[in-house]
């Protein structure tokens, strides 16, 4: 199965995606206090790699234009431009907003091999990616509705990241 780029090169990470937007990692202190008024639901799917039902997720008919973001830090993840209905039962799209935003990650629970999503600067998880999603990539992220906010088009998430030292 073809894989999304890690947020590295050589090893090292990237502080600042393509697009601009910052990707050092945030610390569990950070975490933890942009977490605190999540529910129980919030908390178990994207601190826990919990997965939210099918077919019950906010995000998954919104047809609008925008930006679907990480809930926790705001990240830009994926554009409508590439939300397809894949029948499924959760929001999906076939390409990440930019492909540093969203890493991806072995998981083998449950007894299968799939990729598992995560947030490519709070590490929050997001859902899994399967080959058999449309073209032009053949990739399907499958994503809990949970695990985004979404963004009307013109609209910039606010972005939650780590000062900088010093700052």
């Amino acid at each position: 199965m073809k894989m999304s780029q890690a947020a590295s090169v050589a090893g090292e990470i990237l502080a600042e995606s393509s697009k601009g937007y910052d990707l050092r990692p945030l610390s569990r202190k950070t975490r933890e206090h942009l977490a605190k008024d999540f529910t129980a639901e919030e908390r178990r799917v994207l601190l826990s790699q919990g997965t939210e039902p099918p077919f019950c997720g906010g995000l998954l008919d919104n047809k609008r234009e925008g930006i679907y973001a990480c809930r926790l830090c705001g990240l830009p993840l994926f554009s409508s431009k590439s939300k397809f209905n894949s029948g499924t039962g959760w929001p999906s799209f076939y390409e990440p907003f930019d492909p540093a935003h969203v890493k991806d990650i072995e998981d083998r629970s449950h007894g299968m091999l799939r990729v598992e999503n995560r947030c490519g600067r709070c590490d929050s998880h997001l859902g899994h990616v399967f080959d058999d999603g449309p073209r032009p990539t053949g990739l399907r992220y499958c994503l809990n509705s949970v695990s985004m906010q979404f963004f009307d088009a013109g609209t910039e998430p606010p972005q939650h990241v780590e000062p900088l030292a010093g700052g």
